[in-house]
């Protein structure tokens, strides 16, 4: 017996098709108390994992010089939405070499074709 068939992951159906490189926004719930509110957390997707509870990705951005990872659930309720900002031109599924670089180098090049397919 396969652990989907039991339970079910209940992934948002609404999230835009991005891949590791893109550049993307996600919306997180912060609830802060009694008080909840949207924050922002904009970088580049490092990994996409396909699971059965519904998978992950990992997001990267720098922070006052920080690098800075969060790793993001498909099934979670708190993330609200996720935009697209720009996809990005990459020929492996895992990006972790960009943790060792800073600055320009870190760039991924714009995937074009990818904007004209989507329209």
């Amino acid at each position: 017996m396969k652990l989907e068939e039991l339970v079910p992951a209940k992934v948002n159906e609404n999230f835009p098709d991005f891949g590791p490189g893109d550049n993307i926004k996600v919306h997180i719930k912060i609830i802060e108390g009694e008080k909840e509110r949207i924050q922002v957390f904009q970088g580049v997707v490092l990994r996409k994992n396909r699971a059965a509870d519904g998978g992950n990705f990992t997001v990267r951005r720098i922070s006052y010089g920080v690098g800075v990872e969060r790793v993001f659930p498909f099934a979670s309720p708190l993330v609200d939405k996720i935009e697209v900002v720009r996809h990005g031109k990459v020929r492996r599924a895992k990006l972790y070499y960009l943790r060792g670089l800073t600055g320009k180098a870190a760039r991924i090049k714009e995937d074009k074709t990818a904007f004209s397919a989507a329209e």
